[in-house]
């Protein structure tokens, strides 16, 4: 339970994602490899892209309903440990979901109602 949280650096390279898989397991490292050179390989497809997050966040909730939550503390140590955890490497593992509004601030939007697509 004392796996460190990989950091991240806001400022990455053309090409590269944010998270160093190096400071993963080994096993942990082919994953989070396989899934950036999925994500990169897919940088001008907003689709496919969208497919990819589907995926990872079904994965996300697939392991937690059916392996983490079973793994949860029973007695007030391992709690004790596990929100130690928790403050210590970085908080819940939470897959964000972009709001409408984020998404539309990206969308040229007429100057006039009269031109409205929903018209």
């Amino acid at each position: 339970m004392n796996q460190r949280v990989p950091s991240t650096n806001p400022t990455s390279l053309p090409g590269k994602l944010s998270v160093d898989p190096s400071t993963y397991p080994e096993d942990l490292q082919a994953i989070a490899t396989l899934v950036q050179d999925a994500a990169i390989g897919r940088k001008d497809d907003c689709l496919s892209l969208l497919s990819l997050l589907r995926l990872l966040e079904a994965l996300h909730r697939d392991i937690r309903e059916h392996l983490f939550q079973d793994t949860l503390p029973r007695n007030r140590q391992n709690l004790y440990a596990l929100l130690r955890d928790i403050e210590a490497n970085g908080g819940w593992p939470y897959i964000h979901r972009m709001k409408i509004r984020r998404l539309l601030d990206n969308v040229p939007m007429p100057d006039d109602a009269e031109s409205s697509p929903l018209d």
